[in-house]
């Protein structure tokens, strides 16, 4: 009793946080349960509504009124456009509405600052609300007494339509059987724009009423929806008693859990979220990858074309070789030639970079560069393992602060740091990957984005290896190679990040290009097919985890040299998220088009929003809304292989040849 006591008001407090966070969550999971939306943008939603509510709110109860309906409205209105925005993309999968959504989460996140400023806006309640009531012997806010039992009547009442009445039947009809509604006279197209008008209007009424609790500001709406991932992915989409279980508990964890365990609380969430995605995972086949005919088998096409080849290969006693100029001729019309020349141009472009742009621009190519490795090693698992992934960024840590602590040691030599920080990185991903490879689709990006997040944590924990959220700063320059001096200067820091990246490039190219990146894609095109065969797909798919692993370190180690200073925001949910989002832009199987990708996201975010200064947000998410729409296959798709398909996203947001 005295334990209770001593810990009520936090415990009570948990009560309204887990509340207000099962509303959001609530629409959250109605997004994606029922509309299929990876909604991305609800976070947004939610500030829609906090900031309406506290601009309106002025101390009276037809100021709390009008705030909440207004509110509710201008969230509800969010939510339908979302599903307009949304509706073109709907056989294109998961990665383009998260592309999508992420980038009007930027755009509106911009809007909504610009519109009420940066700062955090106080909400004014109602004077009988602003007050303190007594509690068991404590005295405790009379506004989240109150908000408590208003999340419990819109709880309740959310249930009873969505159960109880014909509405909320059709909407159930909408996610179990879409044909058969149809059939019925109902419109699945005005159901979709209903679910999302609601889920909206879900985020903005809890946006109202839990101002007080989780004001607007900016990063509110990614707490919140960071809070309510989790809740969805504890609670699970089928039972709301068990999404509202699920927030209790969060919100127990983020009040109760600070007072009483404060050292492990930041790692309870998102431990119990990867534990509870490995644990359905491993009482569930993995989902076979859609096949598209028998052509869709990668390892059956190289066995044809290596036996076409051995077929065609020249005979001993025919005709004398051809001399050197025909042969010459012959290999600059092959499809091999065609098929270098953007790796040609591109190289070119990269060492005639240093002679034309000044100091400036030239450290943000040299950025670019180590995003773009980060991008290359989401391919790899995205585009040719078949595992979007949003935690990337976890095994890119490893290799930044690798790198930092060893110029800190005294080991400067480059080639010494990008092996060691190669290395670290690697074993981390092989004690990860058992968690991520059993599983598929959306839930490898949950799995993966609860491995991010619990390193975010332990780095912003271990100051004495991190620096903790100051970073590190000050360590000896890089030396590119033994007995060299620390590389100081913008244009040498570059040419050195070049030639890593070209190096590292060409060895991903080399062997996704070989037998074993042919049993990487069958394993992403024909699974089934695959395992029946023989093949330890679970082993291929780890050695893919470790190599991407490994690769994402590379590029941690060359963003430290480059920028010499290390921040927790260099390797944080931002940053994994732009690393997807390039992947999605260059074109899921292209590790070209991923290093293109990050250029433009950096040139976009850096240089571009330079001239307009505060506005990068805003420029960023155009991009990705522009490059969605435009660019259906990304930047690949803008290159015609002459008699070669060019990869198109399956609707389940996986790659199909």
């Amino acid at each position: 009793m005295d334990l209770l006591d001593a810990h009520l008001v936090p415990a009570v407090d948990g009560v309204a946080y887990g509340l207000l966070l099962f509303v959001v969550a609530a629409g959250l999971s109605l997004a994606f349960g029922t509309a299929g939306v990876l909604n991305l943008s609800h976070g947004m939603l939610y500030a829609i509504g906090a900031y309406t509510g506290a601009e309106l709110s002025d101390g009276t109860w037809g100021g709390l009124a009008l705030g909440l309906a207004a509110g509710t409205a201008a969230a509800a209105l969010a939510g339908a456009g979302l599903s307009a925005a949304t509706v073109p993309l709907a056989r294109r999968g998961h990665l383009a509405q998260a592309l999508l959504t992420f980038g009007i989460a930027l755009v509106g996140g911009d809007l909504l600052i610009q519109f009420f400023g940066a700062d955090e806006l106080p909400v004014r309640v109602p004077g009988a609300l602003d007050s303190s009531v007594h509690l068991l012997g404590h005295r405790y806010p009379a506004y989240r007494l109150c908000f408590i039992a208003m999340a419990v009547v819109l709880a309740a009442f959310g249930t009873w339509v969505l159960t109880r009445t014909r509405v909320g039947a059709a909407v159930r009809a909408s996610a179990d059987d879409p044909q058969m509604l149809a059939a019925t006279g109902h419109n699945p197209r005005a159901v979709h724009t209903g679910v999302l008008a609601a889920a909206g209007a879900l985020a903005g009424a809890a946006g109202v009423l839990g101002a007080p609790i989780i004001g607007p500001g900016p990063g509110t709406s990614e707490n919140v929806l960071m809070l309510s991932l989790v809740v969805v992915v504890l609670g699970g989409l089928r039972s709301l008693w068990a999404t509202f279980a699920a927030a209790v508990a969060v919100g127990e964890v983020q009040t109760l859990g600070v007072s009483v365990l404060p050292d492990l609380a930041p790692y309870l969430l998102f431990a119990a979220m990867a534990a509870v995605l490995v644990f359905r995972s491993r009482f569930t086949e993995p989902e076979a990858h859609e096949e598209r005919g028998p052509s869709a088998d990668p390892v059956s096409r190289l066995r044809k074309l290596l036996a076409a080849r051995w077929e065609n290969r020249p005979r001993a006693a025919a005709a004398p070789a051809p001399a050197a100029p025909a042969r010459l001729g012959a290999w600059l019309h092959s499809a091999g030639w065609r098929q270098a020349v953007p790796l040609l141009v591109l190289l070119a472009v990269l060492f005639a970079l240093p002679g034309m742009l000044d100091s400036y621009s030239i450290s943000l190519a040299g950025s670019a560069l180590a995003l773009g490795l980060l991008a290359v090693s989401v391919t790899v698992l995205t585009g040719y393992a078949g595992l979007p992934t949003l935690g990337q960024t976890a095994p890119f840590a490893v290799g930044a602060y690798a790198t930092a602590n060893l110029a800190d040691a005294g080991w400067t030599v480059g080639p010494v740091q990008i092996v060691l920080s190669a290395l670290a990185a690697a074993v981390f991903s092989a004690v990860t990957g058992p968690a991520v490879i059993r599983a598929r689709g959306t839930t490898v990006l949950m799995i993966t984005l609860a491995v991010g997040e619990l390193t975010s944590a332990v780095i912003n924990q271990v100051k004495s290896l991190t620096g903790g959220a100051d970073g590190l700063v000050g360590f000896p320059a890089t030396r590119a190679l033994w007995g060299g001096e620390g590389m100081t200067e913008e244009r040498e820091l570059y040419v050195y990040a070049a030639v890593v990246a070209v190096v590292a490039v060409a060895l991903t190219l080399l062997v996704l290009r070989s037998p074993a990146g042919k049993l990487l894609t069958g394993t992403r095109g024909a699974e089934a097919r695959m395992r029946a065969s023989g093949h330890p797909v679970g082993r291929y798919l780890l050695v893919a985890h470790i190599c991407a692993g490994a690769l994402a370190g590379v590029g941690g180690s060359l963003m430290v040299t480059v920028q010499q200073y290390l921040s927790p925001a260099d390797v944080g949910f931002e940053i994994a998220a732009f690393a997807l989002l390039a992947v999605v832009i260059g074109g899921t199987t292209s590790v070209i088009g991923a290093l293109l990708g990050a250029g433009l996201i950096v040139f976009t975010r850096d240089w571009v929003a330079g001239s307009w200064p505060g506005h990068g947000p805003l420029l960023l998410g155009a991009l990705f809304i522009a490059a969605v729409y435009l660019l259906p296959r990304g930047l690949a798709g803008l290159r015609i292989v002459v008699g070669r398909p060019v990869p198109t996203a399956s609707p389940a947001g996986k790659v199909s040849p």
